[in-house]
């Protein structure tokens, strides 16, 4: 076992982050038998391993062709991403659900405080009925611990989110609107709000259901729609356990946990940690019994202040459900 618990990876701070991290990273080379493979392939030696920018980072692909564990277990939950029939779905084996919970409760409760303060709204249409989706496994625990009777998932209920939320307004209530995008354009189209004590937080999520807006062109027309000055988003995937979160104009911030670096789209060892644009690499310790270290093809740049924006994808990715194409 490594000697990073899940009690120290959620008490981290940033400071604590690459310490904790090359604690994973060998403990992972020797457990997980695809990522000591990767490694070994690139003639790495995990003993000479001292910095973020040495550790191997997983293709994220890997996740859809083998299973990514470390050593043997029965797991909890299986989350599989969304897709079409054509695509090959990636499948995220969970030893722990508690840890699962625990990041993106904790995480959430650092940027937007006590879940208890909101009432929970899910629009998440096409993916209620999808048993191992990520997302609707985060949004369905968060409407259990809001303790709000208004709080749950309305689907395709939008005559009756728009008076509950009318209601929720005249009195004053914290509400947390989040949703696929496609879902919340949807309801939009329909209905003009002024909303001041509601969050609307999209979590990407075009699939083919409308013509691709970007990023830009989503926020201004939610804005405008539904009486917000800044519209949030959250930055997940089904192959980590954590989400970085964006308080508006696409700038994530990612938990203690959590880091973001970027490599040279032409050299995928190229790595920097700094300012700049490139191709995103993600730690995540949540992950400590898959893979914490994923080389994603999602195309980023990081702000002075260390916050991040995504700016697209690689041209031969596949398609993610639960990605925002933006330009």
């Amino acid at each position: 076992m490594s000697g990073v618990s899940p009690d120290l990876i959620f008490s981290l701070q940033p400071a604590g982050l690459e310490a904790a991290a090359l604690d994973v990273f060998r403990y992972q080379y020797r457990e997980n038998d695809i990522y000591r493979a990767y490694t070994d392939a690139l003639h790495i030696n995990p003993d000479t391993v001292s910095s973020l920018l040495e550790i191997p980072y997983l293709p994220i692909q890997f996740f859809k062709t083998h299973k990514v564990v470390c050593g043997n277990f029965e797991p909890e939950l299986l989350f599989e991403s969304s897709g079409t029939t054509q695509t090959i779905n990636s499948k995220h084996f969970v030893k722990d659900a508690d840890i699962y919970t625990r990041s993106f409760m904790i995480a959430f409760e650092q940027f937007y405080g006590p879940v208890s303060d909101y009432v929970i709204v899910g629009l998440l249409p096409s993916y209620l009925e999808r048993q191992h989706s990520s997302l609707v496994r985060m949004v369905q625990v968060m409407i259990e611990r809001s303790g709000k009777l208004e709080s749950g998932f309305y689907l395709y209920e939008h005559d009756k989110l728009y008076q509950e939320l009318q209601a929720l307004e005249a009195r004053g209530q914290k509400v947390l609107l989040i949703g696929v995008t496609f879902g919340l354009l949807d309801f939009a189209e329909k209905y003009t709000l002024h909303l001041k004590n509601t969050i609307v937080m999209e979590t990407g999520g075009m699939k083919g259901r409308r013509e691709e807006w970007t990023r830009d062109e989503v926020h201004q027309y939610l804005k405008e729609r539904l009486g917000v000055e800044v519209v949030h988003a959250e930055y997940g995937m089904t192959e980590l356990l954590s989400q970085a979160y964006s308080k508006g104009n696409g700038l994530f911030m990612t938990p203690p946990w959590m880091r973001i670096l970027l490599r040279d789209e032409n050299d995928p060892f190229d790595l920097k940690t700094g300012k700049g644009a490139g191709v995103i690499n993600v730690i995540d310790l949540a992950n400590i019994y898959s893979c914490a270290f994923i080389a994603t093809d999602d195309i980023g740049k990081i702000h002075d202040d260390g916050r991040f924006e995504v700016l697209g994808r690689l041209d031969n990715s596949a398609l993610r459900g639960c990605s925002l194409m933006v330009s």
